[in-house]
């Protein structure tokens, strides 16, 4: 299947299929020189089959990264732009990213970075990655001030989706990406939520119902990015359950996952809603039933006003006011802007264990 995302920067295809090599392939030319940025795990894992494939082509350089949130880092930056320095890197060269998340969103700022920006190709290999991160041109780090203040709106050229390259993620890291996938759910496409919840645990072991949740996902996002490329408006909606959300991977040093975090974020957004009159207790319900039926975690506990005070910087934000992304109906969004605060800790209390 392909999707296209018709975003600001220019228009590019997601392609979706379980053999991905020879398309990414011949997306270059043969003198073009190819930059792969690849955690380190991946490249000896389960994938260094595939990542040895593209090593074998002349005219390639590794760049090995740490796992995970920690090659989001200015460090990291800072050596993978060496290494392209030393590899005499020019306009028409370019960037490979494969692995999660975190991989493409320090990929794509490398690549917008370099030389004012050079194109950059996205094999996205988690499922989060798969349905969020690597579609909609957000790149960037993370700093102490917080995840991903610093960064860039620069689409890659192409994404290539290979849902087989799931098969070997542990039900933990599925788990954490279906949370993007229901979001998308929530805030658009109720027919993921029917999906998910007749599968419940089911999903995580169901690769034809994981590849149409995929497909489902990625057109929800390519539909918002192609009317707001630069979340002036719109897209805003994709982050659902991230205020709350990244205020959490904060306070844990990004040690928890960011589906876990997120979905409680969905389920803390609702609790809000609900307290604001938008949608029903059992709207309520079926975030942490459906949240619940693949394993992710829909309780907190933690200190209150760290959390509070991470959110008064979330990118939503405007003059210190906080602003929430609501539903006003399943499928249905809304923004909540200043809720009172005795409304926000009413809400937080509902996380508890």
């Amino acid at each position: 299947m392909i999707i296209t995302v018709a975003a600001a920067d220019r228009t590019y295809n997601v392609t979706i299929e379980a053999e991905i090599f020879d398309s990414l392939m011949s997306s270059f030319s043969p003198e073009t020189r190819i930059a792969l940025v690849v955690p380190k795990s991946l490249s000896e894992g389960a994938l260094a089959e595939f990542v040895g494939r593209l090593s074998a082509r002349p005219e390639t350089i590794l760049i090995s990264t740490p796992d995970g949130e920690a090659q989001k880092s200015v460090a990291t930056l800072e050596s993978a732009w060496n290494q392209l320095g030393a590899a005499g890197f020019t306009r028409n060269d370019c960037i490979v990213a494969i692995g999660g998340g975190a991989t493409t969103d320090l990929a794509g700022f490398l690549a917008s970075s370099w030389l004012r920006g050079i194109e950059w190709y996205a094999v996205p290999t988690s499922l989060a990655g798969m349905v969020d991160a690597a579609v909609g041109g957000k790149t960037g780090i993370n700093t102490n001030a917080g995840k991903n203040l610093v960064g860039a709106f620069y689409s890659p050229s192409a994404v290539f989706i290979s849902p087989r390259f799931l098969t070997s993620l542990p039900d933990a890291d599925l788990a954490a990406g279906l949370a993007e996938v229901i979001k998308c759910g929530f805030i658009s496409d109720l027919k993921i939520l029917d999906l998910v919840s007749a599968a419940g645990a089911q999903t995580l072991q169901d690769l034809a119902l994981l590849e149409e949740l995929i497909c489902r996902a990625v057109q929800v996002k390519a539909d918002v990015v192609s009317q707001d490329f630069k979340e002036s408006g719109l897209r805003e909606i994709l982050n659902y359950g991230h205020t709350l959300g990244h205020a959490i991977e904060k306070q844990q040093n990004y040690a928890m996952r960011h589906g876990d975090a997120v979905a409680i974020g969905m389920v803390f957004a609702a609790e809000l809603a609900h307290l604001s009159g938008f949608i029903s207790a059992g709207d309520v319900a079926l975030h942490r039933s459906i949240l619940r039926s693949i394993g992710l975690s829909v309780t907190y506990a933690g200190p209150w006003a760290q959390l509070r005070s991470a959110m008064s910087i979330d990118k939503k934000s405007r003059g210190g006011m906080l602003r929430f992304v609501v539903l006003d109906a399943l499928g249905s969004v809304r923004r909540l802007e200043g809720p009172n605060e005795e409304i926000l800790m009413q809400a937080y209390e509902r996380l508890q264990p």
